[in-house]
């Protein structure tokens, strides 16, 4: 289950919207969680999970404007981000080669940046390593036909909302009623 909310939300006040709506997907799937009461373990990187659902995945994302949450019955991630200003920087760092020529040659270099840029993070919070993993590992190519992507046994699927903000969804294939092995499910239209 996905839930996404975009508002105008003070910063300090995203991290208990993104809460907000976990409380709800949980809830819609009979279990009651308040953050700071429901027991949550975390992996050795920091990644939370329910303890006395250890078969609900979840995780949630916030930036400026928007929220995200997903609830799964696999591993999953999500992260989201408002389009401003790409970071050659990070890019130089981050980004393969073929992900920087992507960027570089984009008609709107920000937006694409935002987009590979979720992608990845939705994959390493997906596997529960956070920033531990080496970003240029995991490597995405945007073709018209969807997502095409490196890590092998991960479905995604992208939203750019309003041209504004992007969301990326990274869920483990293995047990998911649609797996296809390598169609990663890209849907990067307009929502």
């Amino acid at each position: 289950m996905l839930m996404i909310s975009i508002a105008d939300i003070e910063r300090k006040a995203q991290s208990n919207h993104a809460h907000a709506l976990l409380r709800e997907c949980l809830k819609r799937k009979g279990i009651v969680y308040e953050k700071g009461v429901s027991a949550v373990v975390k992996n050795q990187y920091g990644k939370p999970s329910l303890a006395d659902y250890p078969e609900v995945h979840y995780n949630v994302s916030h930036a400026v404007g928007i929220c995200a949450c997903i609830v799964s019955d696999t591993e999953c991630g999500i992260d989201c981000e408002k389009v401003r200003d790409y970071r050659p920087g990070v890019m130089k760092r981050a980004f393969s080669e073929t992900e920087k020529a992507l960027v570089e040659n984009a008609p709107d270099r920000d937006l694409m940046f935002f987009r590979l840029w979720t992608l990845k993070e939705s994959y390493i919070k997906a596997i529960g390593m956070g920033l531990s993993y080496p970003l240029k590992d995991a490597c995405f190519d945007l073709t018209e036909s969807g997502i095409v992507s490196a890590p092998e046994g991960y479905r995604f699927r992208q939203y750019v909302l309003k041209g504004r903000y992007v969301v990326s969804v990274c869920e483990r294939s293995q047990g998911l009623v649609d797996d296809k092995a390598s169609d990663n499910g890209g849907d990067a239209g307009e929502k």
